[in-house]
């Protein structure tokens, strides 16, 4: 009896597989013509995740109490994350061979990133007077240069991305306490390169038309600066000896819907 259950078991195996197999082979050969070039748009949601910090140093002849420092950089790491709207255009081209469709794809858009984050203690040294830390982080648009590798079933698509995606990655930093009106700030802004990668599903609705919907992950590293303008008492004294260093990274979740015209 044992034998005849592991018999219907390998028969039962053998037919989900023999199945899987007919509906693969089916699928590619009535697979739609992805072949050649397309335009189209998309929009969606950004979730970033960012990384930001501001750190001083003591100096015998700077503005700080030895206690400072300290208490300085335990506040400044901040996490101005934000989740945004988004939407651009996207043109492509792919080649195909049965099934498999291979493409290249680009696209332009807005990110529309824009997060600050505040944060005040008290000087170990000098309560109770406090020291305030803010820090903005900002990317206003994105643009992605991506591969697609791809399997055509019927009338979809199932494909994997992955490249380069360049943003405009701004960041300011503003340090000032009630102690001596002390301020400092910041500012750092780059055209960011990094890398992007993810997947979807695009649908023909129609013989030119397709509708896809997709997830991508960006990450592009980070930047950093320092800075010698700290101000304090009034009129203003400087004291350039105690040197800010600021930095922040940016990496952001993309959950997007589009469409596509096929040519």
């Amino acid at each position: 009896m044992l034998r005849d259950l592991e018999d219907t078991v390998k028969q039962s195996k053998f037919f989900v597989l023999s199945c899987l197999v007919v509906v693969v082979l089916v699928s590619a050969a009535s697979a739609q013509d992805w072949k050649g070039a397309y335009v189209g748009g998309y929009a969606g949601v950004s979730i970033s995740r960012s990384d930001a910090s501001m750190t001083t140093v003591f100096s015998p002849t700077g503005y700080f109490n030895p206690t400072s420092p300290a208490a300085i950089a335990a506040l400044s790491p901040q996490h101005p994350d934000g989740t945004n709207a988004t939407g651009g255009f996207t043109a492509g081209y792919n080649f195909q061979h049965n099934w498999l469709v291979v493409g290249l794809e680009g696209d332009i858009g807005a990110m529309n990133r824009d997060e600050t984050r505040s944060g005040s203690a008290t000087y170990p040294c000098c309560a109770p007077t406090t020291f305030t830390v803010s820090q903005r982080v900002q990317a206003g648009w994105l643009g992605t240069v991506r591969p697609r590798l791809g399997f055509a079933a019927g009338r979809a698509l199932f494909y994997g991305t992955g490249g380069i995606a360049v943003t405009n990655l701004k960041y300011r930093g503003v340090f000032s306490d009630t102690f001596a009106t002390a301020a400092e700030t910041r500012e750092l802004s780059a055209n960011k390169m990094g890398w992007i990668a993810g997947g979807g599903l695009e649908y023909k609705v129609a013989q030119h038309w397709s509708v896809k919907g997709e997830y991508l992950y960006a990450n592009f590293g980070d930047e950093k600066g320092t800075s010698t303008n700290l101000t304090a008492f009034t009129p203003p004294i400087a004291f350039p000896t105690n040197v800010f260093t600021h930095a922040v990274d940016l990496r952001s979740h993309f959950v997007r819907f589009g469409f596509n015209w096929h040519f």
